[in-house]
């Protein structure tokens, strides 16, 4: 039987799952170039793994919870987790399908052909010997587990390895695939390609010269990624965190993906090895670490097999003028990437540490990029005497350690470096610049949805927002002050900051529209988001439904939210969009009685992002800038191209083309809408 709230809310992680397999579809969609369904599948593989290492790690840690809290908590691991890998199942097959049944097939129409050991030919036999020996086996450690002592084995955290097995039934081989040392594929002459695993499994014989080899299976284990450590306030948080990061090499395993030709009694030792349950085992295919396809090479060197490019789109303001401060005085400037190029907080952040009348620069970095313009620009800030506060969020997953050796040298160059708080992280994407002038002490702002890494920005789909406006800029300096500790609570009246007034002014404006629709009036929400998963919102969305209130989501990744069901969420209508660039920014409309108003920033609808990070959202006062920010966002409601439809049953079902109606592929359709303004 159902738990009061699995009625009305689901699951977070089978959610999640339906989002993924919208990327599979992606790497099954022909509209989309071969090589581009290649990366499609690599980011399936990729988010797989993170699902593995995050999400079902945690449901591991709920198991070890005592059963009669669980019960009581309606906390149900062991179900949630058999229902996962029934449809991670399902996935990998469906995946099989399409690289097998598609993507060779497909690759050899243009004339690029990726073989295995057993179809090499006597040349590619002798070329993949010789490479082996020149290039591969200084990086080989083959080993052979006594299976009659009961041997333990470790394997490293996403590393390949082939499990050999021998005549001798009491012996098992363990080979690494080093990829990080020699990269995953080969290339043969004629446009023909192997994966560095054929390289290997071509010569496994060789490697144990004293046994019979009866079997060669690939393997992957994935762990914990999570940093189990105590979040006090004593000791120095981000230190405890990069000295912990080993913890992920060496944790808790979550998965071991296995060849499903794997004999039983074969998998059933290594289970025994590796001290795994049932549930920890997963069949795939002869191949894993696909994410490695997102460095597949092109011999052909053919255009049509990617996307065509997009050239950034010239700012028409900022592209043109050499004075950003003076720009942004007169009037706000929205920048939106990848459409836009990140060149312009670059710039920004270049002019402000180069001229002579800044006094301040304050900015909280979530993932630091590698030395880049962004960070030249911080560096030379500090050599040239201006006060530079760095917020580095030592708790970002899987860059804590760029992010915290970054934060070193900034501190070392005599900035003020400030990580993380227990308990919270600061999600924020924002950049304050203090200057002299005219004798008055003058704020420049930047407000947006992504982080300042200028690789991320060419694939993300994001806004940003310079202004000098004092309401926000005074506002910003109060967040600021708050991660300096010299204030408590910001005390804002405009912005939204988590975790003081985000989840209540947004409750606000719910309840606002519940009220007109109550009156008989026109009320509707319009939110673009990555993820909704906070209880309280939901419940406040399910009764604005009720109350009449049309809501439009939009939404990227997983939502907790079922729509459309009568008397609960009948006027709740979600799509998603997945294509070429990640969907990333965060908007909110609401009609108001008319007088609209419109939201954007960095924090979901989730519960992580009002109530245990720094977020903050800007409501959008430049008129041109907030019909901008609409016009972007009804081009994405009306998508029948990429669109998916959330509904019930979570089939992700494109959104159908009507009779006379318009193609529009939204990310194309703000492409050419940007164009034209800012051609003008």
């Amino acid at each position: 039987m159902l738990a009061p709230t699995e009625s009305r809310l689901r699951h977070r992680d089978l959610n999640w799952l339906s989002f993924n397999e919208r990327v599979l579809q992606e790497a099954e969609d022909k509209i989309n170039p071969l090589y581009e369904r290649l990366k499609f599948l690599a980011i399936f593989s990729s988010n797989l793994d993170e699902y593995f290492r995050v999400r079902v790690s945690q449901l591991r840690q709920i198991k070890k919870v005592e059963k009669s809290i669980r019960k009581k908590l309606a906390l149900r691991p062991n179900k949630f987790t058999k229902q996962i890998l029934e449809e991670v199942k399902l996935q990998q097959d469906k995946f099989g399908e399409i690289f097998h049944d598609q993507i060779i097939p497909e690759l050899a129409e243009n004339d690029i052909f990726l073989i295995e050991a057993k179809d090499f030919n006597k040349i590619q036999d002798k070329t993949a010997k010789e490479f082996f020996k020149k290039n591969v086996s200084e990086f080989l450690k083959p080993e052979i587990v006594d299976l009659s002592k009961h041997s333990d084995l470790f394997l490293n955290n996403n590393t390949l390895y082939f499990s050999v097995t021998f005549k001798d039934e009491n012996k098992l081989g363990i080979v690494n695939i080093p990829t990080e040392d020699c990269g995953r594929f080969v290339e043969f002459s004629n446009n023909t390609i192997t994966f560095l695993d054929d390289i290997i499994r071509n010569i496994v014989s060789d490697l144990f010269p004293k046994e019979v080899v009866t079997g060669i299976y690939e393997i992957k284990m994935s762990r914990d990624a999570e940093l189990y450590i105590d979040d006090e306030f004593d000791g120095i948080l981000a230190e405890k965190i990069y000295n912990s990061l080993a913890q992920r090499t060496d944790g808790q395993p979550t998965r071991l993906l296995y060849d499903a030709a794997m004999p039983k009694e074969i998998q059933k030792k290594l289970r025994r090895l590796l001290n795994l349950g049932k549930i920890d085992m997963m069949p795939g295919g002869n191949y894993h670490n696909f994410s490695d396809f997102f460095s597949f090479p092109d011999p052909s060197k053919n255009s049509k097999l990617h996307f065509e490019k997009m050239p950034p789109l010239k700012h028409k303001i900022l592209g043109y003028t050499e004075n950003y401060f003076e720009a942004i005085a007169k009037k706000d400037q929205s920048v939106h990437f990848p459409f836009m190029s990140f060149n312009y907080v670059e710039k920004f952040l270049e002019q402000a540490a180069s001229d002579p009348e800044t006094e301040k620069i304050k900015i909280s970095l979530y993932r630091v990029a590698d030395e880049s313009a962004l960070t030249s620009s911080l560096l030379k800030a500090i050599e040239r005497g201006i006060k530079v506060t760095i917020f580095v969020e030592a708790k970002a997953r899987f860059d804590e350690a760029n992010n915290i050796v970054w934060g070193r040298k900034f501190a070392e160059k005599g900035a003020k470096v400030i990580y993380s708080y227990p308990k919270i992280k600061v999600h924020s994407k924002i950049m304050l610049v203090k200057r002299r002038e005219s004798g008055k002490s003058i704020r420049y702002a930047y407000i947006g949805t992504g982080n300042f890494n200028s690789k991320t920005s060419k694939i993300y789909c994001d806004h940003a927002i310079f202004t000098a406006d004092k309401k926000i800029t005074k506002e910003l300096d109060r967040v600021f002050k708050v991660l300096e500790g010299k204030l408590i609570i910001p005390r804002e009246k405009y912005l939204f900051i988590s975790p003081f007034s985000t989840r209540k002014n947004f409750a606000k404006l719910i309840q606002n529209e519940i009220n007109f629709a109550k009156e008989g009036k026109k009320a509707s929400i319009v939110a673009k988001m990555n993820s909704l998963e906070d209880e309280e919102m939901i419940e406040l969305l399910y009764k604005a439904s009720n109350a009449g209130v049309k809501i439009r989501l939009l939404i990227r990744g997983f939502t907790s939210l079922i729509p459309g069901i009568k008397g609960m969420s009948e006027n709740i209508y979600i799509t998603s969009i997945i294509d070429r660039f990640l969907e990333h920014g965060r908007i909110y409309l609401f009609e108001n009685g008319g007088d609209e108003k419109i939201f954007f920033g960095s924090a979901d609808w989730m519960s992580r992002n009002l109530d245990r990070r720094i977020e903050v959202i800007t409501p959008i006062y430049d008129q041109d800038i907030a019909q901008e920010f609409k016009d972007i966002l009804q081009i994405q409601l009306n998508d029948n191209v990429k669109a998916r439809i959330q509904d019930q049953s979570e089939s992700n079902t494109y959104v159908s083309k009507k009779s006379g109606e318009k193609a529009i592929r939204s990310q194309y359709a703000i492409y050419d809408y940007l164009k034209a303004k800012h051609n003008n």
